[in-house]
């Protein structure tokens, strides 16, 4: 077991060890783009809500989502408030044979949430013949469990890359199309055509994607939704209210109520 403190370094991959758990209280953190040479991740947190990064793609994880992160995906992890940080390693041989390659958002019903919090507390490296029994019961519960779509993915056009840590890491809205032409040097139909071709939306949609990642992540810390309506230029509350409705199935309190 490894209960990490604020800006503690740990490698995984000079563990031996079929499961490797670590339980961590963070704020503020980011991670910087890294990857595990031996090692799968599971990243998920009980409260608070994490953004990762890759090389082309974001996700965003409220406490009701994981993310599976296979050996050698080069990511990067940040969050701003307080944030129940959870993460299990698995040796690459062993955790192969139950989950296919690539990252994918999943959702943790209450065993797993309970399951994923004891595996983070237990000593390490040698299993016991209980937490064997209770790891394929975790294994069969992942295999149940729904894939989610909360990523976004990143245009790799060189037009855009000055802009794209600036919205990835929050720190700036995307603008609307005919202010992005403006800042860009480029016409809106070309724009939308790269937007399209390189991330399967076009640029308002995308736009419309990335407020949806942006509104969980805000309602996530709390913030009213007065407030997410105001920070992410919505017309009104009723507005914002329709928008999240319209693209999760449940307006911003369902949505956070029926995941708890």
């Amino acid at each position: 077991m490894a209960v990490l403190k604020q800006n503690e370094e740990f490698d995984a991959d000079s563990i031996r060890g079929k499961v490797i758990g670590i339980a961590s209280d963070m704020a503020m953190h980011d991670s910087g783009f890294h990857f595990h040479t031996t090692k799968a991740q599971l990243l998920y947190a009980p409260s608070g809500c994490m953004t990762v990064t890759t090389s082309d793609s974001q996700f965003v994880l409220p406490p009701f989502r994981m993310l599976w992160i296979p050996a050698n995906a080069v990511h990067r992890v940040n969050f701003r408030n307080i944030v129940a940080y959870r993460s299990i390693y698995f040796d690459e041989n062993y955790s192969e044979k139950y989950m296919k390659s690539g990252l994918k958002v999943l959702h943790v019903n209450s065993l797993l949430k309970e399951i994923i919090e004891r595996i983070c507390f237990w000593e390490w490296p040698d299993l016991r013949n209980d937490q064997v029994s209770l790891l394929n019961v975790f294994w069969d519960e992942i295999s149940r469990a729904p894939e989610e779509k909360l990523e976004l993915k990143i245009p790799q056009d060189r037009r855009f890359k000055k802009f794209s840590e600036e919205w990835t890491l929050r720190y700036a809205m995307p603008p609307m199309l005919k202010d992005l032409a403006e800042k860009a040097g480029a016409v809106e139909k070309t724009i939308s055509r790269i937007f399209k071709k390189e991330t399967g939306l076009s640029y308002q949609e995308w736009r419309q994607q990335w407020r949806l990642q942006r509104s969980i992540e805000l309602l996530v810390e709390g913030n009213s939704i007065g407030e997410v309506s105001h920070i992410l230029d919505f017309s009104s509350d009723s507005a914002f209210i329709d928008f999240f409705k319209k693209q999760t199935g449940a307006t911003p309190l369902q949505y956070l109520i029926k995941n708890e």
